[in-house]
């Protein structure tokens, strides 16, 4: 066995799960990650060890003689990096971006990590979008955030990870007087003819306005010309009753004055949607909080596509790809 000039600890967890378990099953399960994914790291680090660590056939796993060899050392190295952990982890909050106050997906996903892990503390911060999320991150002033991975520069995503977590439908908000406030769900070609704010303009959220141009495309949408942000309600009423332009968002949006909000339908467009964090993030509480996610995406199926949904071929790829 040949030792690699540098070795990712996750691998290491990886490779221990699989041993105790001695089931790829059971221990994807207990990492709360793709069996794929866990068969890909396992490959990974055997390539990178020069060894084969485990005997795979139909019916059983079995460690080989490196294998045995290598468990002691995972555990050592494993159990330093929990004690460094322990000893400079807890001196400071998880940072978790949840876009906006009330913003169901992100918000359900931040309450039920602090559940998971309640001596710890996760802090809520308001980035309102993806890219502006991402550069925090970059820049180490936030450890996570939500959104739509895909729709990030590739220069971005280079130094991010993600966990899928919701197909999120998409949704109309409407002023109250407006025609299409009396349908309960707006089809999309009842858009055509209109003019839909989706954040052009905006330098937080392009991977928003991104996805409106796609779903837009062909179907005589437009997107609305930049405009000044509308910060906080008053401001947000006041504009939606001098302009009366549709806002295009998500079915959990929450209520705004003098607004309704419709769900758009044939097809059901989704927003794919991810937890987003900087590639080699340590933290104590950080485990909690991928946990949460892949605990209430499967409670809820946020990851099943409804028949008669639409979703970018590029989002598709991204968050299959990941699966």
């Amino acid at each position: 066995m040949s030792a690699p000039a540098h070795l990712d600890p996750r691998l290491l967890r990886a490779f221990l799960a699989v041993a105790e378990e001695l089931h790829f099953t059971r221990a994807a399960a207990r990492l709360y990650v793709a069996q794929q994914a866990l068969s890909r790291d396992i490959r990974r680090l055997e390539r990178e060890l020069g060894a084969e660590l485990f005997v795979r056939t139909t019916r059983q796993v079995a460690l080989t003689a490196d294998g045995e060899r290598l468990v002691p050392y995972a555990r050592r190295v494993l159990q330093a990096q929990d004690d460094l952990l322990a000893a400079f982890g807890q001196a400071r909050a998880l940072l978790v971006d949840i876009n906006s106050p009330g913003l169901g997906t992100p918000r359900r996903v931040l309450y039920r990590a602090r559940e998971l892990a309640p001596e710890h503390e996760l802090m809520a911060r308001y980035e309102s979008g993806l890219t502006g999320a991402a550069g925090e991150m970059a820049a180490g002033r936030l450890d996570a955030s939500f959104g739509r991975f895909a729709g990030l520069d590739p220069a971005l995503r280079a130094d991010l990870d993600h966990q899928p977590v919701r197909y999120e439908p998409m949704a109309i908000l409407l002023p109250e007087e407006h025609p299409l406030a009396a349908l309960d769900a707006v089809p999309l070609a009842a858009l055509a003819g209109q003019t839909v704010y989706a954040g052009a303009g905006n330098p937080r959220t392009p991977e928003w306005t991104d996805l409106a141009h796609r779903l837009f495309d062909g179907r005589g949408i437009e997107v609305a010309a930049p405009a000044p942000l509308a910060v906080g309600d008053e401001e947000f009423e006041r504009i939606m009753a001098k302009t009366g332009t549709p806002v295009l968002v998500v079915v959990d949006f929450p209520a705004m004055p003098r607004t309704v909000l419709r769900p758009l339908i044939d097809p059901v467009p989704l927003s794919p949607v991810s937890l987003v964090w900087r590639k080699g993030l340590v933290h104590p509480a950080f485990d909690a909080l991928r946990r949460a996610a892949a605990q209430v995406t499967a409670e809820e199926d946020w990851l099943r596509r409804p028949a008669d949904a639409w979703i970018s071929a590029m989002d598709s790829a991204i968050m299959s790809a990941h699966n």
